[in-house]
């Protein structure tokens, strides 16, 4: 084949496919931008629909992947590729593919579950996977937490649906648990009241139901209290070190002595 014949091939495939891989283009350049445009507006109707937030981005992606294939299969069509051939070319791929990504196929009907059976919402702070959070964001395959020092923290779906979850936000009121020791010898009435009252003065704790502090453990070095208060979700923490302040502060002043582990030792003089 000479440089001729090379030429007019080049020129006889320019001809016939140039205007429809133009026109592709434009359509695939065009197609992208709408799709951004499409998806502003389902951004915007799931907000004024006031649609929980867990629920948005899954949508949102599951919109913009049907859009982009049916965008590719447009541009396809235009260059001329058979649909029917591409269409089980598709398949036989898709089943490949779906053997391969079997652990992300098992993500997305995680997500579905998630989605479904809401164990949690966006704003919960949850404990899952060995992993503590606030949940950021619910995602087609994975569940972002941020974490109280600012990590971000990316879950699997499919584990998170199938595996042990605590859900800490899902009561309006959590009990608070502090173990307080004193030493031998100690009051342990008084002790008991002071704790009493350091709970009663706190607002935050709730009267009902009621404050309960009791001897839990007669331990090596100290007599332990167990001390149970009830407040609001959001007061726990807050609540929890405030109160541990306030027992090491107020204990001194009240001839109470918090104890540290001690050891005897004997010295026997041999001769």
């Amino acid at each position: 084949m000479n440089l001729a014949e090379i030429t007019n091939q080049l020129m006889t495939i320019a001809v016939e496919y140039g205007p429809k891989l133009i026109g592709a283009i434009v359509v695939w350049i065009i197609g992208n931008w709408i799709i951004k445009i499409i998806l502003k507006g389902i951004d915007k109707i799931l907000s004024n629909q006031k649609i929980d937030d867990s629920l948005k981005p899954f949508l949102k992606g599951i919109f913009s992947a049907l859009l982009k294939v049916m965008l590719v299969v447009s541009v396809l069509s235009m260059i001329g590729i058979e649909m029917t051939s591409f269409i089980a070319i598709l398949g036989a791929m898709g089943l490949a593919v779906g053997m391969a990504l079997s652990g992300t196929l098992q993500n997305f009907a995680g997500s579905v579950i998630l989605l479904i059976f809401k164990p949690f919402k966006v704003g919960d702070y949850i404990e899952a996977q060995g992993y503590t959070g606030t949940v950021s964001e619910i995602q087609i395959f994975n569940t972002i937490l941020k974490t109280p020092d600012n990590k971000t923290i990316i879950i699997p779906n499919g584990g998170l649906a199938s595996a042990s979850m605590t859900n800490y936000s899902t009561e309006p009121i959590r009990r608070v648990d502090w173990t307080i020791g004193i030493a031998y010898g100690d009051d342990s009435n008084k002790a008991q009241e002071v704790i009493k009252k350091l709970c009663e003065e706190d607002s935050r704790i709730l009267k009902d139901p009621a404050v309960y502090v009791a001897v839990a453990e007669l331990a090596d070095s100290s007599v332990n209290f167990t001390a149970r208060a009830w407040v609001k979700a959001e007061d726990y923490w807050n609540v929890f070190f405030d109160m541990n302040k306030r027992v090491y502060d107020v204990f001194g002043s009240e001839d109470l002595n918090i104890p540290f582990p001690q050891m005897d030792v004997h010295l026997h003089k041999s001769e």
